[in-house]
């Protein structure tokens, strides 16, 4: 199992490219399926979420192409419906295929993600959504067992709490059934933006886009396009804590400074020094320790969930203490611990964090438990003091690209062992 050493104490200088956005090439590569033509996207991530995703619809018997950044599809060779659990458990996002099989064939066969119960995580919402528009569904044996006779039809969808993967799913869905579908309580994430930009690219009819309410008016089929996908706001986020962190200068191009206001606010809150152009964000620490800085995770377009790791990061070097809240997820603080093994001083009271600001961290080993955990810990060892074998790295495999490159380009004394 491969791990990171890192020998930390360097100051990160200099320029990074940012990647497509994971969390925005899943569902794209999931809405292929929903093209009668050749489809392709560009700007791909080479990640391993990315691979298993076309693994998986390349075995519903799709033609996939996949050469640099780019990936093209050919569904006139589809000929299964079935999504098993040997793919399905390395990555939730699997069953975003759900939708746009059900809408465009008629039937699915997918395993639940991870094989976990199916109220433990909001995928309950994502069937109930579908039965909305008339999908008849069954779980058996760990499986979602879906047909439809004929079309969907269009409905009112009411989401009971905010779901990206959700939207997502009956989005793809809504596109394809017969009518018109309002989907209420709709996620507001860039992610979902994009995918609504390109369901209307390849022919969809989707109104309310970056509101909480989504109108769909059904068509009969969709065509392919090409399409590129957006910035990794993710991404860019991490660098600039590692920036901060290391009390360096930054700047990341290829991304989107719209999509990473509330972030932006809490590095200018932290004493940093922030400017962007149309493409591009800069952070500069001016070598300064940063301020502690409160904040709740909530949905887009406030602070996101995905950034409370690395900000707690910056956070337990910062001047003064600080409360972070997550509200998005249950068990998110799972990198306190092993932030704490490095010397960081962090309480943990519910889904409430007191991070209380010390001077120096002590490299030490320690284990990532997820992907932004992982990141977390990286940029904690490349600040601390001495060196650092942070365990578990696939989990930073399945979202950050050329990960350990691009921070040895920064000035990173970091290395991955076997």
């Amino acid at each position: 199992m491969d791990k990171f050493l890192i020998r930390g104490g360097n100051v990160l200088n200099g320029t990074v490219k940012i990647s497509g956005a994971k969390n925005a090439a899943l569902p794209l590569l999931a809405a292929m399926i929903l093209a009668e033509t050749p489809i392709t996207l560009t700007n791909v991530p080479h990640l391993k979420d990315v691979n298993t995703l076309i693994k998986l619809i390349a075995g519903l018997g799709i033609t996939m192409k996949y050469e640099g950044d780019t990936v093209t599809a050919d569904t006139s060779t589809l000929d299964n419906y079935f999504a098993p659990y040997e793919l399905v458990k390395t990555m939730r996002a699997s069953i975003l295929v759900l939708g746009p099989l059900l809408a465009r064939y008629g039937e699915a066969k997918v395993s639940l993600p991870g094989g976990c119960a199916i109220g433990s995580r909001p995928v309950d919402q994502h069937l109930k959504a579908l039965e909305a528009l008339g999908a008849e569904i069954e779980v058996e044996a760990g499986y979602v067992l879906a047909k439809v006779d004929g079309r969907l039809k269009g409905g009112e969808v009411v989401f009971d709490m905010v779901t990206v993967g959700g939207t997502e799913n009956i989005l793809m869905a809504a596109v394809l059934a017969e009518g018109t579908t309002t989907i209420r309580n709709a996620a507001r994430e860039p992610e979902i933006t994009d995918l609504a930009n390109l369901l209307n690219k390849m022919g969809a009819k989707i109104s309310g886009i970056d509101t909480d309410t989504l109108i769909v008016e059904g068509v009969e089929s969709l065509r392919g396009c090409e399409y590129a996908v957006v910035a990794d706001r993710i991404e860019t986020g991490s660098y600039l804590a590692a920036a901060a962190i290391t009390g360096g200068k930054i700047k990341t191009t290829h991304t989107d400074p719209n999509l990473m206001e509330a972030v932006l606010e809490k590095f200018e809150e932290m004493g940093a020094e922030v400017t962007r152009g149309e493409d591009w964000i800069e952070l500069d620490m001016q070598g300064k320790r940063p301020k502690a800085v409160s904040f709740r995770t909530l949905p887009h377009p406030e602070f996101p969930t995905d950034m409370q790791a690395q900000i707690m990061a910056v956070n337990v070097l910062g001047r003064g203490f600080a409360t972070i809240s997550e509200t998005i997820f249950e068990n998110r603080f799972m990198h306190v611990p092993e932030l704490c093994r490095m010397g960081a001083n962090i309480q943990v009271e519910g889904n409430d964090a007191t991070v209380t600001g010390v001077e120096k961290l002590q490299g030490a080993p320690v284990m990532a438990t997820d992907l932004r955990a992982s990141f977390s810990l990286v940029i904690a060892a490349l600040a601390a003091e001495g060196e650092t074998v942070v365990d578990r790295i696939y989990h930073i495999d399945r979202g950050y690209e050329d990960v350990e490159a691009k921070l040895q380009s920064l000035g990173a004394d970091i290395q991955r062992i076997h």
